[in-house]
């Protein structure tokens, strides 16, 4: 099926974002420019090191709307804050497995763990009908190794949906509103209190990038 078709579908089986709901809805959809702004290297695969893990902006764009619309991810601080994620962790998109230093089954385009992969194809297999993914095929992922799991949720329709998914289901309330206030302390405290990792400069530098648009 192809991918504006698919786009059609999952954001007709979401709820309509609203005019004035709380958290505050961002009605616009994040943009290709918006993400080349944020970071520029996005705008091509030329010379990526792993050229069939790399995206560009235009590929990114509509699978992470769609991925916005399937969680739920309608405030503007929010999804700033996925964008900058996942292009830290990923690159600027180059990669969706991690090679530095290499863990077996860590990847999609928020790189991550082994242990969350395997959470989140179950979690995929057990609530998202049609997905694509079944609890035998994960149980024998599973059984083979982190590695064969990672590959279930590794495609561009849930790579690009796994930080989402992680917010949604691994973080807890106060993040989430710490995000939705598109404040650095939000930031920090998403990053430390439920990502498990520290605010480096380079991580803030591209969520700075990203709240200074305002929309997109």
């Amino acid at each position: 099926m192809k991918l504006k078709a698919l786009f059609v579908i999952f954001s007709l089986s979401m709820p309509v974002c609203m005019a004035t709901p709380v958290p505050p809805c961002n009605t616009a959809p994040l943009t290709v420019s918006a993400i080349t702004t944020v970071a520029s290297d996005s705008a091509s695969c030329d010379g990526a090191p792993f050229p069939a893990e790399c995206a560009t902006a235009t590929n990114a764009a509509p699978w992470i709307n769609l991925a916005f619309h399937t969680f739920g991810i309608h405030a503007f601080g929010t999804q700033a804050a996925l964008l900058s994620l996942m292009l830290f962790e990923s690159g600027s998109f180059k990669y969706n497995i991690n090679h530095y230093p290499g863990v077996p089954g860590q990847g999609t385009r928020n790189m991550q763990s082994p242990a969350f992969n395997l959470k989140y194809a179950e979690w995929l297999a057990a609530n998202m009908t049609g997905s694509g993914i079944s609890t035998q095929q994960v149980q024998k992922a599973q059984s083979e190794g982190p590695t064969q799991v990672l590959e279930l949720v590794n495609g561009d329709r849930w790579g690009f949906a796994s930080a989402a998914w992680f917010l949604a289901a691994q973080c807890d309330e106060e993040a989430r509103k710490g995000l939705v206030a598109a404040t650095e302390d939000g930031w920090n405290a998403y990053l430390t209190d439920c990502i498990g990792t520290t605010a480096t400069e380079g991580r803030t530098t591209i969520w700075k990038k990203a709240i200074a648009l305002g929309k997109w």
